[in-house]
């Protein structure tokens, strides 16, 4: 065991000596995906693998941190999972609650600050309670943000930011020249954070499922095969490698910051003409 451990450290080590320190994204959205078969794999209830989830992610939090990437958002349950079991939807209510009790005061003392993101109406006041207390408690910190998707929709949110902003066209407080991607972007639920560079999807399968589908436009997209409770800090690292692998175009030819490709391929234009 012992060997193994050595072995995993040395190799987390290297992953994180040959990131490039000035590309780490600002932010990461994670579609943490695969606890209950984890769990079914190993011939154990669905909650072990929900349990185990929630340690990967206190440790991807930790590594998150020390690559000084700033924001990290984590899809925890989707406005579609209400269609679970009753008693998978009862146990992740209580783990939530659970959770929080345990982790905010350690959390608050490391200057992350915690939001939830999504329409917290349905769930019980006990957990809205301490939602309410957990961000109110960690507002003013500036370390590190922490965005949990609870009860959240893509669809839902643009749904809700359109009502809002043709109610106040009606009423005449805006004028339909008025509406552009800024003020769209001041009516969604993550007004005022910066949009994903990454997004990291675990468990192999190939969609967003409902997640962030304004803010992900122009993220770097990561698909792994590996279920969430067996994610590593390996596997984090190797998908911020495959990130700053990339070319970030934006629907341009290349990378802006690439000044000397850029001189030679308008200078190939100019010449052609």
């Amino acid at each position: 065991m012992r060997l193994s451990n050595s072995k995993t450290e040395k190799e987390n080590t290297n992953l994180a000596n040959e990131l490039d320190k000035e590309r780490i994204p600002e932010h990461i959205a994670i579609i943490m995906d695969g606890n209950g078969r984890w769990a079914i794999k190993k011939g154990l209830p669905r909650s072990f693998g929900h349990n185990k989830g929630v340690s990967v992610l206190k440790e991807i939090i930790k590594i998150s941190k020390k690559i000084h990437c700033k924001v990290l958002t984590v899809y925890a349950f989707s406005t579609e999972n209400w269609s679970r079991p009753e008693k998978e939807v009862d146990f992740l209510i209580n783990l939530f609650e659970k959770v929080l009790k345990k982790e905010i005061s350690k959390l608050h003392q490391e200057s992350i600050r915690i939001n939830f993101i999504g329409d917290l109406s349905p769930f019980p006041e006990s957990l809205k309670l301490i939602i309410n207390n957990s961000e109110n408690l960690t507002k003013e910190n500036k370390n590190f943000i922490l965005n949990v998707c609870l009860n959240y929709g893509g669809r839902q949110e643009i749904l809700k930011a359109t009502k809002k902003i043709a109610i106040k066209s009606s009423s005449g407080k805006i004028k339909p020249s008025d509406i552009d991607e800024k003020l769209f972007n001041s009516e969604l639920l993550t007004n005022g954070i910066k949009d994903p560079e990454l997004l990291i999807r675990t468990s192999g399968e190939k969609r967003i499922s409902n997640f962030l589908l304004w803010q992900l436009a122009y993220s770097e997209i990561y698909i792994t095969d590996v279920l969430w409770p067996d994610f590593t800090e390996v596997e984090f690292l190797k998908a911020i490698k495959d990130y700053q692998s990339r070319n970030r175009r934006f629907g341009g030819i290349e990378s802006l910051s690439n000044e000397s490709f850029k001189d030679s391929y308008f200078s190939s234009l100019s010449k052609n003409d």
